[in-house]
This record gives structure tokens, sequence and C-alpha cells, in this order.
């Protein structure tokens, strides 16, 4: 379904990506990890089109992403969640959402799509009228996630979901997004920093340094590598 390859980009200069390539399935569920400057929201920019690629390519069902315009991306049926939740805290949970179902799917399918988020998140049925700047973090990522499900999506990138949350509520936003793939069967790319609880959740993980990839391979694979082990869960070798 989508598929990057020799993704290189720069800003000012400075190379943030540098060939870069991944794949993710119809239906898969793929993660990427990494510390901070990894280059890993800059990867999520370049797909949704805020960024431009300095090389490389970028194909959405065998057809180049880099030749439409970001604004277009969206009606192709990819949804983006990007890092810090950004909601229209002046606006209500129902007009997030609603603001959300814009594209062409998400309007012909508003009514299904609205009661499944509701089943995900009952919070944002309860506060459908609450504007989005008062709620907690926590509710504030349901909704941005919420919002990006009301796009009828086929490609669902998720940025750091779990950034600045407590841990029992990133776990439920853990669950949430595996109960998501496991009975929507929707396609996932996730970028994220907790990295034993987002590989666990993938069929597959990349982890990017430096903005290269540096390691790819099964949940298994890469917890069994002791560069990982070491690194990015404290832990010795095994």
């Amino acid at each position: 379904m989508l598929d990057v390859a020799g993704l290189s980009v720069a800003y000012g200069g400075l190379r943030a990506l540098t060939e870069v390539s991944i794949s993710v399935a119809e239906g898969q569920f793929v993660t990427v990890v990494g510390p901070n400057g990894a280059g890993k929201s800059t990867l999520f920019k370049t797909i949704c089109g805020v960024v431009p690629a300095q090389a490389g390519s970028i194909d959405f069902d065998g057809a180049s992403l880099l030749k439409r315009p970001a604004a277009m991306r969206a009606h192709l049926g990819i949804a983006h969640v990007p890092e810090g939740r950004q909601v229209f805290k002046t606006m209500t949970v129902h007009e997030n959402l609603e603001l959300g179902a814009y594209p062409a799917a998400g309007r012909r399918q508003w009514k299904h799509t609205l009661e499944r988020i509701h089943t995900l998140f009952p919070i944002l049925h309860e506060r459908a009228q609450q504007l989005a700047g008062t709620l907690s973090g926590g509710e504030q990522q349901m909704l941005a996630i919420g919002r990006g499900l009301a796009s009828a999506p086929r490609l669902l990138l998720l940025d750091e979901p779990s950034m600045g949350l407590a841990p029992a509520v990133a776990d439920t936003i853990f669950e949430r997004i595996s109960q998501i793939h496991r009975e929507d069967g929707l396609t996932i790319l996730l970028v994220e920093q907790r990295v034993a609880e987002a590989l666990e959740l993938a069929d597959r993980g990349y982890v990017l340094e430096t903005g290269r990839v540096a390691m790819e391979g099964s949940y298994q694979t890469l917890m069994a590598d002791d560069r990982v082990r070491r690194a990015y869960l404290g832990m010795g070798e095994a």
C-alpha cells in the first residue's frame, strides 16, 4: 500500500532523512521507533506533503504521492494524527470530528464512522458539545485519533500518540489503537518513543537513527537485538 524508497529530506542544508526506505502492506501495523531528532516526524510530514522530498519516492497504491499536492492526499485515504494532538481548541468535540470527515469517504460514511468513534471513545460522545480545549491531554489525544478516523481512512498515520500522557492513559491509548487494527483491519503506521509497547503491537518495526533506517524486522527480531535492548530498553545483553 505505502512504499517509501530512498527518501531524503533536508532543512536549510541540514539533512533530516537520508535514503530512508519503508514499506507498509495493506492491513499491516508498522511501527517506526527511534530517539528524538531521528527524523520520525519529518518522515510523516513528507508523506503528507507538508515537507518536500529532496530525493527518493513515496508511492501509495502504486501511484506517486510526490506528484499530489498535500491537500489531495487526505482524499486518497491517508489520515495523519499529528504529534502534540493539535485539536481545534475553540471548537466543540463534535465539530472537531466533523472537520475530520471532510474527505469524500468521510462524508459518505459519517454516520457509521461516528458511531464507531463513540464506541471506541465513549467520553467523546459524553462531551460532544464541550470545547476541545477544555479536555484533558488524554481526552484530546482520543479526539485527535477520532478526528483521523472520521475521514474513513485506508492508512492511519499516528505520530507519538503517547507524548505528554501519564503512563496509565498512554496504555489506554495503545489499547484502543490495537483494537482499531485488530477489529477494523485498518492499516496503521505508528511513530513512537515507547519502544517496547510500540513494537509489540506491530507486524514489523523500523529503527530510525539520525535520519537513517538502522534496523528493521519483526518484534521478535528487534527485541532480541542487543543494540535495541541496550539503547531503547535499558537492558543488558541477553
